[in-house]
């Protein structure tokens, strides 16, 4: 289990979190590698069905990091997200998926020292958790 390298997918809001991305990395703060970061405009934008495809495509464990609340640069989309994040994450449990697989934060622009805790803390919790095995649900062939 040692050689274990998690794949975290992140889904990061383009105005806040991924400036946080962008600020850990300009700050010369590392995070892991195995980190996917994946640009949208807005948390409230990720559908559940992106978080499956992640998971169906190889993915350990997901993040989905947006703006603090109350600063979405739409106004609600980040509410949005975790209302989402409530709902699917109790039906991800019922699918056999531990919830420490799929986490929803707040990270603004500012806060490169945050994302890169949050990146490291999700690589680390997966990969004490081992890698995602479930059965049915992976594509053949789903590369790793």
């Amino acid at each position: 289990m040692n050689n274990f390298n998690p794949q975290i997918v992140a889904f990061v809001c383009n105005w806040c979190a991924y400036g946080g991305a962008d600020q850990a990395g300009g700050q010369k703060l590392e995070y892991p590698a195995n980190v996917k970061l994946i640009r949208v405009m807005c948390s409230g934008r990720v559908d559940p069905q992106f978080v499956l495809q992640a998971f169906r495509r190889g993915a350990d464990g997901v993040l989905v990091l947006g703006c603090h609340p109350g600063d979405c640069h739409y106004r609600s989309g980040n509410m949005k997200a975790w209302r989402r994040y409530q709902l699917f994450a109790k039906l991800l449990a019922q699918l056999g998926v531990d919830p420490a697989r799929f986490k929803l934060d707040w990270v603004a622009a500012s806060e490169g020292k945050k994302f890169q805790e949050l990146a490291k803390h999700m690589t680390e919790t997966v990969k004490r958790l081992g890698p995602l095995r479930l059965r049915g649900f992976v594509a053949e062939g789903a590369q790793r």
